[in-house]
């Protein structure tokens, strides 16, 4: 998830992106907070108790269709709060008497279109996703080969959803089994290695870790399409094989340079503590 602000008439209102679902999802306290025209966190958040009680009383679905995120609060911590994407809050909205029904409701519905535009011209996102990755420090280098890398990860799945394998679980299972095999650890455990929790772990990986992850994955399409490989069991025998290619080039490579491709390198930010010794 990619955590970051938007503003509505001077107010801001926190949102996260999911990656994988391609969604926003807002803070429903934030909206709330507009909605009734509250400058108080608190009374804001009392408000959204109490509507929300009655609404599960009422067996509405926009309470269930709500979820938990950790987003920062005031105090810079982050925190687990309500979140609800712009179609659910569209709906709650009309359970919220307010001035400013209309124009959050127009501003909710800008932000649908614009993820519509993004859809129907590609280009869009990859220009937001390039902007994003530039203001956090990443050279045109390390851009061009992450979406390189990208472009290579969507066929490979392109073609497991249209060969019987299922988004989410399987396509997890897939993954680490081709990262198990070329770099020796799991995902979870590179995660670890670069101390990164939620965070993406492509997004913290070195030029060569994308390359080579790069490898084992188009490596690992065109022995599953030569296969025509169908179903878990044989995708997975084309995962370990791609994997296994890429681990050869990864060895000879490491040989010959005497450092190891796996690195704890990442782009987190320094711990507080550390920037004040700097």
């Amino acid at each position: 998830m990619l955590n970051n602000l938007a503003i509505f008439e001077g107010h801001k209102i926190r949102r996260s992106y999911d990656e994988k679902t391609e969604t926003w999802w807002f803070s429903v306290v934030d909206i709330i907070r507009v909605l009734t025209r509250q400058p108080d966190y608190q009374a804001a958040r009392k408000y959204w108790k109490v509507l929300k009680g009655r609404l599960a009383k009422e067996g509405s679905q926009l309470v269930s269709n709500c979820y938990q995120l950790k987003m920062a609060a005031d105090d810079g911590k982050m925190r687990l709060t309500d979140a609800a994407t712009a179609e659910t809050l569209l709906r709650l909205v009309q359970s919220v008497p307010s001035p400013k029904a209309e124009p959050i409701k127009l501003w909710l519905a800008k932000v649908g279109y614009e993820r519509m535009q993004e859809m129907s011209d590609p280009a869009l996102s990859l220009d937001r996703a390039r902007e994003t990755w530039k203001k956090h420090g990443r050279s045109e280098k390390w851009i061009e080969q992450r979406m390189t890398g990208q472009e290579t990860r969507n066929k490979l799945t392109d073609y497991w959803a249209n060969h019987k394998i299922k988004k989410g679980d399987e396509y997890a299972i897939l993954t680490n089994i081709i990262h198990q095999e070329w770099a020796d650890i799991s995902v979870q455990e590179h995660k670890n290695l670069k101390g990164l929790k939620t965070q993406n772990l492509r997004d913290h990986m070195t030029e060569a870790e994308l390359i080579f992850t790069a490898l084992a994955e188009l490596s690992t399409r065109q022995i599953a399409e030569s296969a025509e490989a169908t179903g878990m069991t044989e995708n997975k025998s084309a995962a370990k094989t791609g994997g296994s290619i890429a681990k050869k080039a990864r060895v000879e490579l490491e040989s010959k340079t005497g450092r190891k491709v796996i690195s704890n390198e990442s782009y987190l930010p320094p711990p507080k503590d550390l920037k004040k010794l700097q």
